[in-house]
């Protein structure tokens, strides 16, 4: 069968779609951690030198800071961008260090726990993936100096993964204390370790554009694949339709035929029943079943038909005039059918053409029967064998 043009192109276009959709393939950088539970562990370092903004980095004469990890966090964090957060940390005020702009005379513990709500810039400037920043606030309380104050927290950090579990934290925190009485401002630094777990997943913006040109990529090998189907279909009806119209036209013309076939042969048996008529009928003698030369004559017309149409079968039914009684009558028919088929049987006519009938006197010609007087001449055109066509 011959594949239409039309199929094929779209065939085409389906393979070619199909090989474009396969290179835009999601892969695991298309998504990003949206929602999950983050542990941090790490150091802290405190600068409370009374001059928060003025010596930053004053490393060696401000910032207090212990050897061992001394910062612990865990947060929840949502689709949205927003976290919530709690984190305690431990350091102390080294002998030697400026603090609140005196000289330290002696090591100081110095505690804090704290609370903030953070937001993920990433859902302003786009998701970078490895690197995640964010600003946040929050409240605290604190005892440094031995000093305990509550606090107002402001924080701006970010994370950097090593991949969907594992990363970097770093982070300044800025807290003022709620009451300047006999309490200072400070800044606090930290860096540490991060763990995420009970993550939920899903597409970076660049994922979803990619999805929303893969869904549209689908869409039109749909579309393709559906004018593959309707040329298809068409196609298919197309050819049901061929064939019914070419086996109605056959029908037609069997009918057709079949109607002049029909025709011709009920032409032709017209014409054979016209000739076997004109034949007439075989008559006998009284109380006589023998044949004489005209009857046989007769017969041998029949016979020459017979033989010319092979699909003819007669019936031949004989017949007696309505003197004698029922019984010898009907014996006597019997015996004039008998003669007559025979004759057909001597001459090579096969019995399964011939169907005789003996009727004794039950179907008379004329009115001759035991209640009228009739001449012989009127009673002689009862004794007779008929010739009937049954089948051709």
């Amino acid at each position: 069968m011959r594949i239409p043009k039309s199929i094929v192109c779209f065939a085409f276009l389906l393979s070619f779609q199909l090989g474009f959709t396969q290179d835009l393939a999601l892969t695991k950088k298309d998504s990003i951690v949206q929602s999950a539970w983050i542990l941090g562990i790490g150091f802290n370092v405190v600068d409370d030198s009374g001059d928060e903004f003025g010596e930053i980095f004053d490393i060696s004469d401000s910032w207090n800071a212990v050897p061992f990890p001394s910062r612990l966090s865990i947060g929840r964090y949502f689709k949205n961008g927003l976290g919530l957060e709690a984190i305690g940390s431990y350091n102390r005020y080294n002998e030697g260090k400026i603090i609140d702009g005196v000289l330290n005379t002696e090591d100081i513990d110095y505690y804090a726990i704290d609370f903030r709500v953070s937001y993920d810039l990433n859902q302003i400037l786009g998701e970078t993936g490895w690197f995640d920043p964010y600003v946040g606030i929050g409240a605290g309380y604190t005892d440094a100096n031995n000093q305990g104050r509550g606090t107002y927290n402001a924080s701006v950090g970010f994370r950097t993964w090593f991949s969907d579990r594992f990363g970097l934290d770093f982070n300044s925190t800025g807290k003022w204390a709620m009451s300047t009485e006999n309490a200072t401002n400070h800044i606090q630094h930290a860096a540490g370790a991060v763990y995420r777990f009970g993550i939920e997943k899903g597409l970076s913006k660049k994922g979803e554009e990619k999805l929303a040109r893969m869904q549209e990529m689908e869409k039109e090998q749909q579309r393709i694949q559906d004018s593959i189907a309707a040329a298809q279909r068409a196609e298919q009806e197309a050819r049901l339709l061929a064939e019914r119209l070419e086996r109605e036209e056959e029908s037609r013309l069997a009918e057709k035929e079949k109607a002049l076939l029909d025709a011709e042969k009920n032409a032709k048996r017209k014409r054979l029943e016209e000739m076997i008529t004109a034949l007439g009928y075989v008559y006998f003698d009284l109380n006589s079943s023998y044949l004489n030369k005209k009857d046989k004559e007769l017969l041998d017309e029949l016979i020459i038909i017979l033989e010319e149409n092979p699909t003819l079968v007669l019936e031949v039914s004989s017949h007696t005039d309505a003197r004698g009684t029922d019984e010898y009558n009907l014996w006597l028919s019997k015996r004039r059918v008998k003669r007559t088929v025979d004759y057909f049987s001597s001459n090579g006519i096969g019995s399964e053409r011939i169907v005789s009938k003996a009727l004794g006197e039950e179907k008379l010609t004329n009115e001759c029967d035991d209640r009228v007087y009739c001449t012989e001449e009127k009673h002689g055109k009862n004794r007779r064998s008929e010739f009937k066509i049954l089948e051709f």
